[in-house]
């Protein structure tokens, strides 16, 4: 299963810079996303997560307890985690 780290500040930057490795991903079968040391999260990269975990074969995320904050906030739980919550 490939994986993917994500920096600690996850601005759009750092979704631009991992959008890459995401697209060649595609098609080798589950990813998964080590979120663990994110600190800051910005719209583009929840978009992003979001996009992945859509995409065919899925994505798996470890997430931060930032990201898990900002996934509630957002209400995007359900989108990004298995079970709705990490």
């Amino acid at each position: 299963m490939p994986t993917i780290t994500l920096p600690s500040r996850c601005d759009r930057a750092a979704a631009e810079a991992v959008l890459p490795a995401m697209i060649a991903s595609l098609g080798s079968g589950p990813l998964q996303i080590d979120a663990r040391e994110c600190t800051q999260i910005g719209q583009a990269m929840l978009q992003l997560l979001v996009s992945a975990r859509r995409s065919q074969g899925g994505a798996t995320i470890l997430p931060s307890p930032v990201l898990q904050d900002i996934a509630r906030l957002a209400g995007l739980q359900a989108d990004l985690f298995d079970g709705g919550a990490a």
